[in-house]
């Protein structure tokens, strides 16, 4: 069973709800080891002097901070300790905002508040508050040794809690050169605009998160599977398809590709997927059953 990163307190105003800290992502990330090519011996992380060439052991190591290009501060413990907050055991409520006031780009990780046993009352109550008044806290809570502005969301019988990132963190769009304007400044029609509004239509559906998948992971593992299954051998990849002739023109009739889009009556891309699997499936079904009665005709006809 799952281990809790901190158990403390969530506190809005004078009430205090006891809550385990549950991670609410799961990794799934393939790692790598780094062979030697000559044995397949794993090649070990050398800490080295960069002036010498001998390794350091970990009782000489220092943190330090490179104020300028060579120049660096050394930072002890005790300075780290000094500058981290107080609090670590309370997820402290300081305001509560609208649900959708938290633009997308500032939410960076998940986390699942979990009550203690006899806190549930307290824990209920904030989660169906929130709820009716379409309202989030924020709050700021310490993991580790470092503080996090994050925000309590409830989500069906959860109360979530979601790092968040400084503004600092993010870059303003604004700093890049994006096209502004209304769309008469880009000679977009109305025409244009209504059939990219069909094509939406067409394409509505609910958001069903189980429908999408890593297929890069996937055929990753496959791929460590085959070789696994045959000692080392090298598994071939599949080559990539050639670019479009046009792949690299800017000129784009959209009309065009919209009414393109628009006439495949395509839903979702997970929708497609789903239809192409099947296809496949179906088809090499019917390439089974012709091998089988092949098979059969063969051996009827030597059996004569």
């Amino acid at each position: 069973m799952a281990r809790p990163i901190w158990t403390g307190t969530l506190s809005f105003g004078l009430l205090n709800v006891p809550v385990s800290l549950m991670s609410g992502e799961r990794k799934i990330d393939l790692h790598f080891r780094m062979l030697d090519s000559r044995n397949k011996k794993p090649v070990r992380y050398e800490r080295v002097n960069a002036e010498t060439g001998e390794e350091v052991p970990w009782k000489d190591i220092v943190k330090a901070f490179e104020y300028d290009k060579g120049s660096y501060v050394v930072v002890e413990e005790e300075d780290i300790k000094s500058a981290a907050p107080e609090s670590h055991e309370t997820v402290e409520v300081e305001a509560f905002v609208d649900a959708d006031a938290i633009p997308l780009q500032y939410i960076e990780k998940p986390y699942v508040l979990v009550p203690a046993k006899k806190a549930e009352k307290g824990y209920v109550l904030l989660r169906e508050t929130l709820k009716e008044t379409k309202q989030v806290g924020i709050a700021r809570v310490v993991i580790r040794t470092r503080e996090y502005l994050s925000a309590v969301m409830p989500q069906g019988d959860a109360l979530l809690l979601m790092l968040l990132r400084y503004p600092q963190e993010l870059v303003d769009p604004t700093d890049y050169k994006l096209p502004e304007g209304p769309p008469s400044e880009w000679r977009i029609t109305s025409r244009e605009m209504d059939m990219a509004k069909q094509l939406i239509s067409s394409m509505a559906g609910k958001w069903k998160p189980d429908d999408y998948h890593d297929e890069f992971r996937a055929r990753l593992e496959a791929v460590i599977q085959r070789k696994m299954k045959s000692k080392g051998a090298l598994a071939k990849a599949d080559d990539e398809p050639a670019a479009p002739e046009d792949a690299a023109t800017n000129v784009v009739d959209f009309m065009s590709l919209l009414q393109q889009s628009i006439a495949t009556k395509k839903r979702t891309p997970a929708a497609k997927e789903g239809a192409t699997k099947k296809a496949a499936k179906k088809t090499a079904k019917k390439a089974s059953k012709k091998a089988a009665k092949a098979t059969k005709k063969s051996a009827r006809r030597k059996a004569g």
